[in-house]
């Protein structure tokens, strides 16, 4: 997506989700931590070129318009982003250095949240909203 797109398809959003899912699901299951470096350096290339490599890929599938579909806005996806691609990083390293259980707690979390966003809450827009209102309160002081 280019820098000066304010907002993200949502069905391009739900595809990035679906592979931050898939790749810690067949992490766990194959024991290839790997896996998860696919949605990891997706998500790096889309916080630093602006154009997530697997939102590119599936916006050739898509049937309409990108304007016809419900919008997501593009800066609270680069914040979701900033945090999948954090607990990713740390869950990999955390396998790579033979820290399990560490690895398991950030895959766990990433992957709950991106399955918690595809059925319609989106954990990462609660704590953008709540860090915003805590700014506001800051700024009123």
């Amino acid at each position: 997506m280019e820098t000066t797109i304010h907002s993200i398809p949502r069905p391009l959003v739900k595809t990035n989700q679906w592979v931050i899912v898939g790749s810690v699901v067949l992490t766990w299951i194959t024991g290839q931590v790997w896996i998860l470096a696919i949605p990891l350096i997706a998500g790096l290339i889309g916080l630093i070129f602006g154009t997530n490599p697997i939102m590119s890929l599936a916006k050739l599938f898509l049937k309409k318009h990108p304007t016809e579909y419900i919008p997501e806005d593009r800066d609270q996806q680069q914040f979701n982003q900033t945090i999948a691609v954090v607990c990713l990083a740390i869950g990999l390293i955390s396998f790579l250095l033979g820290w399990t259980i560490v690895g398991y707690i950030f895959t766990v979390m990433v992957g709950l949240a991106a399955f918690i966003a595809i059925l319609g809450f989106c954990i990462g827009c609660f704590i953008h909203f709540q860090l915003n209102q805590y700014k506001y309160r800051r700024s009123l002081k």
